[in-house]
């Protein structure tokens, strides 16, 4: 269960104890969420713990989610908990009915299909625009990532990989600069991020993932748009493919 005030994760790897991700798994949260202010309300902490929660597999599909632990974790009443659970269900995370606990809601395979079929097209001019725009101190910004990449594969930690892969993706739409594609890639929100984790916590995905974004990186490095289109929609869909080998169905066991 979600607990409050806890300290940011760490591990212990090749350049010492370090937090998990946490930078980007904060930032990302808030961005995805639309929680802007400076000073996020206790509503927002509960709603982006929770999430994280989700996201990282720590609750699964169909599990409930208990209003009353969820005030005591964090010290509130329960109005904050409504709140934070109403924004997760507008996000399509958590299913809210009459007489019943909220529980985190499923998603059914052949939603997730549709959902990675079209991740992979809006990518695919994701990496189109890259090549196009992307400056010398872009492509400097993606290698930081691909290094952190490579240490968090070699870490083996699975968390912090996937969160710095998302800081990846979301630089690549930054530098794209266009703004409806992005906002379309954002109404995808919380269930993309739930499902890419999913999909890289399966066993032997790694290694496989860090050699594929260093190929997408030589792609944009030699301008190659056809390439970087072809590299992501494959990244995406080997993510899709990871899913259906793990047995995922979204229905109930």
């Amino acid at each position: 269960m979600v607990t409050a005030e806890a300290a940011p994760p760490t591990v212990s790897g090749r350049n010492g104890r370090r937090p998990v991700g946490e930078a980007a798994r904060q930032l990302e949260l808030v961005r995805t969420l639309g929680r802007g202010t400076s000073v996020p309300s206790i509503a927002d902490e509960i709603a982006l713990a929770v999430a994280a929660e989700i996201i990282e597999g720590r609750l699964s599909p169909g599990d409930d989610l208990n209003s009353v632990e969820l005030a005591r974790s964090f010290n509130s009443s329960r109005t904050p908990v409504r709140e934070a659970l109403l924004v997760l269900e507008r996000e399509g995370f958590v299913e809210i009915t009459a007489r019943r606990r909220p529980r985190v809601a499923r998603l059914l395979l052949s939603e997730v299909r549709e959902l990675y079929n079209l991740r992979a097209e809006l990518y695919a001019l994701v990496s189109r625009a890259v090549v196009r725009t992307a400056t010398e101190a872009d492509l400097e910004t993606l290698r930081g990532h691909q290094r952190a990449l490579e240490d968090a594969a070699a870490d083996g930690d699975v968390d912090r990989y996937f969160w710095i892969n998302v800081q990846f993706r979301t630089t690549e739409a930054d530098i794209a600069r266009d703004a409806t594609l992005r906002r379309v890639l954002d109404s995808l929100g919380l269930r993309a991020l739930q499902l890419r984790h999913l999909s890289l916590s399966q066993p032997g995905r790694l290694e496989p993932s860090v050699r594929d974004h260093a190929r997408l990186l030589q792609a944009y490095e030699d301008r190659d748009a056809e390439l970087a289109s072809a590299l992501t929609q494959s990244l995406v869909r080997a993510g899709y493919t990871a899913i259906e080998r793990s047995g995922w169905t979204g229905e109930e066991p």
